[in-house]
């Protein structure tokens, strides 16, 4: 609990802190990007490292829909998380390096790289079931990321303003009671049109069968066959280069069980 309260109390002082004389670097840092390697660690949780810097993103509890992922502890210059929720912030103590972990509305820098976040509902009610859900935003290596995090309210248009168009999206598809179902996902990836969609938060083997509430992958491809599709590992080493020049393709990634 130590470390949750220094968090929010950090907020955009820790931006602030770490952003003084940097400002002027960035534009060229970015231009010079290299490109990003993905690492999956399990339904919406990644590490991706580039610009000399390692993002991780949602370390989750191994519970429920994660149980037999295995742990996402790993080392990392800053954390980003959804929410609370054991699936997407319940990993927080004892990571190591201690990063810093962002996890409220607003914008940050670690140089050479911004980071912003947008907060929607995490449920079909107006938020008052699951509360609210950060989606990320920032650019790395030349490309940038969005990741929705178990978001379940449509995208408005001022969120796609926020938004803009990403290189990479990370979108939930499983549905259940708290993210999008595959028809939500297909709205939102119409709705932001990015070059590639990795699609997350769906039913693997790592499941309990008798607590998990998701749906698998297979309704999310099937609404959006004629999409091209791509096969991957739990590794993806990204460039500007590797995306489609037009139209979008969909990144499955696999995890080594």
């Amino acid at each position: 609990m130590q470390r949750r309260r220094f968090v929010r109390q950090l907020g955009v002082g820790f931006v602030t802190a770490l952003g003084l004389g940097v400002t002027s670097t960035w534009r060229s840092a970015q231009a010079q990007g290299s490109g990003v390697a993905v690492r999956w660690l399990g339904h919406t949780s990644f590490v991706f490292e580039g610009n000399g810097r390692r993002i991780l993103v949602n370390p989750f509890r191994s519970i429920g829909c994660t149980a037999g992922y295995a742990s996402p502890a790993t080392a990392s210059d800053v954390v980003l998380i959804s929410s609370r929720l054991f699936d997407e912030g319940g990993l927080l103590e004892d990571l190591p390096g201690n990063p810093p972990i962002l996890s409220e509305q607003g914008e940050y820098e670690l140089p050479p790289i911004r980071m912003k976040s947008v907060e929607v509902d995490h449920d079909r009610s107006g938020g008052r079931r699951f509360g609210k859900n950060l989606i990320w935003r920032w650019e790395q290596g030349g490309l940038t990321f969005v990741h929705m995090g178990g978001a379940a309210a449509p995208v408005s248009v001022e969120e796609q303003i926020q938004l803009g168009r990403p290189d990479v999206l990370m979108v939930p598809v499983g549905g259940g009671p708290k993210a999008y179902n595959a028809e939500e996902a297909v709205a939102a990836v119409r709705a932001l049109n990015p070059r590639m969609v990795i699609p997350t938060h769906y039913r693997t083997q790592a499941a309990d069968p008798e607590t998990c509430d998701i749906d698998g992958l297979e309704p999310f491809l099937a609404l959006m066959s004629g999409t091209p599709t791509r096969q991957g590992g739990n590794t993806l080493n990204l460039t500007p280069a590797s995306l489609p020049g037009s139209g979008m393709v969909i990144q499955l990634m696999s995890y080594p069980f």
